[in-house]
């Protein structure tokens, strides 16, 4: 072979030994890709999917099951609802805490059907005894949320006009009393005092402590009669609270009264 054709063959280069290993790195990198994208598709959750089967438990242990509506447990009516309708199915076996609650619940029923019984009985005896005693027409009473009201029209009964001692003797106060201390009963009382709007003169400088000062009178005279003073509180209302018209005689006189309210026990 001549000169010239040896000098036009190509130089051969020889592959770089150190330029290898990218192919063993990119086979990994391929592999960690697909492992990567395997741990992505096992941890994918169908939201859509997984809302519609928890209604569709919610629905069939509820016991209530919607037709049509291509959920869990549709397809036909239900043997345990009709129409889609709750149902209440009774325990067989309750907890403890239900049967606790229960048991309350009846007990504070059984308790408020003896108060009122007790509250009517009381009511029953004090008008029996204004009628039998001439008082009937000077007394009124009520049971409504707060108890039995035992009106007392204060007028020729318990006090003199503008005055806050008790007449003696006080005969139908201290046959109340008697009552409510005799009983049975412990429900607690509370005096009311009441006046019309007429402005007093003299020893009190208003109704305010008119009508207090009355209550408190009628507190020591239950006291006396026997009536545990653990159960007894006052109030004193002034002119504030009218059941007549203070515009005329007849009104003014029924304003100024004593009110005894004997208190339910789940009033206190």
């Amino acid at each position: 072979m001549s000169a010239a054709a040896h000098g036009r063959r190509k130089p051969v280069h020889e592959e770089h030994v150190d330029e290898r290993w990218l192919l063993t790195y990119s086979d990994m990198i391929t592999l960690l890709m697909a492992l990567f994208l395997v741990l992505w598709a096992i941890s994918s959750v169908n939201v859509a999917k997984f809302a519609e089967l928890k209604v569709s438990l919610h629905q069939a242990f509820s016991g209530k099951v919607l037709e049509g509506s291509g959920k869990v447990l549709t397809g036909g009516q239900s043997s345990l609802s009709q129409s889609g309708s709750p149902i209440t199915l009774p325990m067989q076996n309750p907890p403890p805490a239900f049967k606790m609650v229960a048991i309350q619940a009846s007990i504070k029923d059984a308790a408020k059907k003896q108060d009122t019984d007790n509250l009517r009985r009381i009511q029953q005896q004090i008008e029996k005894y204004a009628r039998t005693h001439g008082f009937a027409s000077r007394l009124r009473t009520s049971i409504d949320e707060r108890g039995l009201v035992i009106r007392i029209l204060t007028d020729d009964v318990l006090f003199d006009s503008g005055q806050a001692t008790l007449k003696k003797p006080a005969a139908l106060l201290a046959e109340v009393a008697y009552l409510i201390s005799r009983a049975g009963i412990v429900n607690p009382v509370r005096i009311e005092g009441n006046t019309d709007n007429v402005p007093v003169s003299g020893t009190f400088h208003s109704n305010w402590e008119l009508s207090s000062a009355r209550a408190n009178a009628v507190l020591e005279f239950m006291i006396a009669h026997g009536v545990a003073p653990h159960r007894l509180s006052t109030a004193g209302y002034g002119s504030q609270n009218p059941i007549a018209s203070n515009a005329t005689a007849a009104g003014r006189s029924r304003n100024r009264r004593v009110s005894l309210v004997i208190l339910r026990r789940a009033f206190r």
